[in-house]
């Protein structure tokens, strides 16, 4: 079987249908390409074929390129593979081209012959690039239909024609929200973004295809820029109006992405110089860029952390080798912020949910946030009435524990209390069968010693989510020292259920997330009461590709959650506690009652509607800014080696046993520099030996900065992480 197949039907419409072998989504190989090239050259040379369809035997039509093909091209490149990606990626320009071109004679644009792509629902990276190569584009209005060009977010670009094309389809300023943020549009809106040309009903898509293509006319199959006088939509560059846009796009694009983000800077430029050249040379410039960003070791972290180490954890890269483990009922202790999003996902991921509080009010509550998140999804078209029924009529919210019968898998999430928690344990473990798995959801308290409550501590586990649950996609799942392998698969076979990425860790003081991310905070607290500006702190985590500075960080979270942590680990702690000076700092705003966002008032001040206004002008008077400023790297170095170090201990510990797990767990945990691809990757980008020289300069700081063992023992062998623990990372 091959990945492409071709028939000439009785109409006289020759259809090739992507369909690859044994995968739910199709993917882009190098031999497939050429496969693709041969029918249309077959087509073309047939006289008895009118026009071509090009489809899926899917209900998709593509996610993408096989990413694989690129690692592999590299590998086997050497030292230099920028020639050969080059050539690779003119290949591919060489047989869009020839699809887009499709017979036409070059000098009086006439003799070709129609080609029309009918999509049947997601369509992706090059599978866009191939449409819209295409002279006309039919998409089915599915619930689930997506089409885009989402490379950006993997740190490339668009680079098989994808950047040209669309750029001059509808202008710079036009294709941004697909080019340079990669939004995945619905089919009304696609049709509204000229993605695609029209929207049919499923039953309607290949008909209506066929259809166009015979009765297209030479005019119908010649681009705009294969015609004379075509001027690009918006104006060019040198145009009154192109130069304001891309000025604007120039600034918009350094504004957001801080300048660490080196494929949105290629992606303009490759839009900016095509615009002023031919088609053809402008493919040539986009190329060039695209080979130079996929040579930039940013877009390879990306990669391999955004997509081919996530996609590898949730196909169950560590899952123990147990039966499946399918969550069919589950019971879910609280009806807080938490356990009402838990009650949600699972809902929505076909679970039948059990939702328990003390009182009953709570209980409903807890169910009406589901109600809401779906009111809302019916608010965009993007839930139906239907949906929503059944979705809800999954949720039995409830008080009596009864209920929970026939559950096998319970989350706890009540209150952050031990004696609370092992009470919980116990009433439910007498109620539920002994196959059922206990789960408790705690950002910090040891799974071990919570699990001492339970007569089955071999089925107990701790399954710590994100908040807000429905909108995180990260899932750390703790194994306690007796933890079996049916817990951990049982875990991971749920998180998979309600389409999260699992991460894997072993018991330990706030777990992983947590371990690097109080730091993280705790650092730029720190430098507040050093009398460093908060601008400054604030600023550097931003241009190192944070979402979000220390300070503000603590206020979404809330300072009232800061203090409550302190004191819990002072108490743990004792005379090894380290972090008294950052007490100093958030006890006394505590004390002055600035909460934090929920208080509309903490590091930043806020408006009546909860929008900050800016930094809290009351916090220099506490702790005024010194005269001598650290230099900005010295600010940046100490908030990235605050939870670099971290990671790295975590791993030299064993909490962590997977490098991948560090890396995608740091990313979509707290947003860690997504550019650097975690913790791991930018170590290795950096070299070892140059964070040994790091760690040393700010060694004055305390021993926090100190350089671990295993980075240290990393840089006197000139190792890299990747290289050294690449048989835990052979998916990568």
């Amino acid at each position: 079987m091959t990945d492409f197949t071709y028939a000439l039907h009785d109409d006289g419409v020759a259809v090739i249908t992507w369909d690859v072998p044994g995968k739910s989504m199709n993917v882009l190989t190098r031999e497939a390409f050429e496969l693709v090239e041969g029918f249309i050259d077959q087509a073309l040379a047939d006289d008895a074929v009118k026009g071509v369809v090009i489809t899926s035997g899917k209900e998709t039509f593509a996610g993408g390129m096989d990413l694989n093909v690129l690692g592999n091209i590299r590998a086997q490149s050497g030292d230099n593979p920028a020639p050969a990606l080059f050539e690779f990626i003119m290949n591919g320009h060489r047989i869009l081209r020839k699809i887009e071109r499709a017979g036409l004679d070059p000098k009086t644009n006439k003799g070709g012959k129609p080609i029309a792509c009918a999509i049947p629902g997601l369509c992706a990276g090059i599978g866009t690039e191939i449409a819209l190569a295409c002279h006309y584009r039919v998409m089915a209005d599915t619930p689930k239909g997506r089409i885009g060009l989402p490379e950006i977010l993997l740190g490339m670009f668009p680079g098989a024609g994808g950047t040209t094309r669309y750029s001059r389809m509808v202008g710079l300023m036009a294709s941004a929200p697909v080019l340079l943020e990669g939004k995945m549009l619905e089919p009304a809106k696609a049709k509204g973004a000229q993605l695609v040309n029209e929207v049919v009903a499923p039953e309607q898509l290949m008909a209506r295809a066929k259809e166009w293509v015979l009765n297209a006319t030479d005019a119908d199959i010649v681009k705009p820029w294969d015609q004379k006088g075509w001027k690009m939509p918006g104006g060019a560059p040198y145009h009154p109006q192109g130069f304001m846009t891309f000025v604007g796009a120039s600034a918009m694009i350094n504004g957001k992405t801080k300048g660490v983000y080196p494929a949105a800077k290629a992606l303009l430029s490759a839009a900016y110089e095509g615009a002023l050249v031919p088609f053809d040379t402008a493919l040539k410039v986009e190329a060039r860029y695209f080979t130079q960003i996929l040579n930039n070791p940013t877009s390879a972290a990306m990669i391999r952390s955004l997509f081919l180490n996530k996609e590898a954890l949730e196909k169950g890269a560590n899952r123990p080798a147990v039966d499946d483990q399918k969550v069919m009922k589950v019971g879910i202790l609280g009806a807080g912020m938490m356990g009402a999003g838990i009650a949600y996902v699972s809902a929505n991921a076909g679970i039948e949910v059990v939702l328990i509080d003390q009182a009953q009010e709570a209980a409903d509550r807890g169910k009406a946030y589901s109600e809401g998140i779906l009111d809302k999804g019916i608010s965009r078209k993007k839930v139906t009435p239907e949906k929503k029924e059944t979705v809800l009529g999954r949720i039995n919210a409830t008080t009596d524990l009864s209920a929970l019968d026939g559950c096998d898998l319970i989350v706890e999430a009540v209150f952050e209390d031990p004696s609370v928690k092992a009470e919980m344990t116990q009433k439910v473990e007498a109620i539920v069968g002994e196959d059922c798995i206990f789960a408790t959801n705690t950002s910090t308290l040891p799974i071990t010693e919570l699990a001492k409550a339970s007569v089955r501590p071999e089925q107990f586990i701790g399954i710590h989510f994100f908040s807000p649950v429905d909108k995180m996609l990260l899932v750390e799942i703790i194994k306690g020292k007796e933890t079996g392998d049916r817990a951990v698969a049982k875990a991971l076979d749920f998180v998979r259920q309600i389409r999260k990425t699992p991460i894997v860790v072993n018991d330990a003081r706030f777990f992983y997330a947590n371990r690097c991310i109080i730091p993280y905070i705790n650092e730029g607290i720190r430098m507040v009461g050093e009398g460093v500006n908060p601008a400054l702190i604030e600023n550097a985590a931003q241009l190192l590709g944070f979402p979000v500075g220390p300070l503000q960080l603590v206020d979404e979270t809330s300072v009232e959650l800061g203090v409550k942590i302190a004191k819990a680990t002072k108490a743990a702690m004792g005379e090894a506690y380290p972090d008294g000076a950052v007490d100093d700092v958030i006890f006394w705003m505590a004390e002055q009652g600035r909460m934090g966002r929920k208080a509309s008032a903490g590091f930043y001040d806020y408006d009546e509607k909860g929008k900050r206004t800016g930094l809290w002008a009351g916090l220099g008077d506490q702790y005024p800014v010194t005269d001598d400023q650290p230099e900005l790297s010295e600010v940046q170095n100490r908030l990235m080696m605050a939870q670099v170090l971290e990671a790295v201990r975590a791993l030299e510990e064993g909490v962590l046993e997977d490098i991948r797990e560090g890396d995608v767990g740091a990313i979509l945990g707290w947003g860690f520099a997504p550019w650097s691809g975690g913790p791991f990757s930018w170590l290795d980008m950096i070299g070892a030996g140059r964070a040994v020289e790091i760690c040393e300069g700010l060694a004055p700081h305390g021993p926090r900065f100190a350089t671990p063992k295993l980075l240290a023992e990393m840089a006197a062998g000139d190792a890299s992480f990747y290289q050294r623990f690449a048989a835990q990372a052979d998916a990568a």
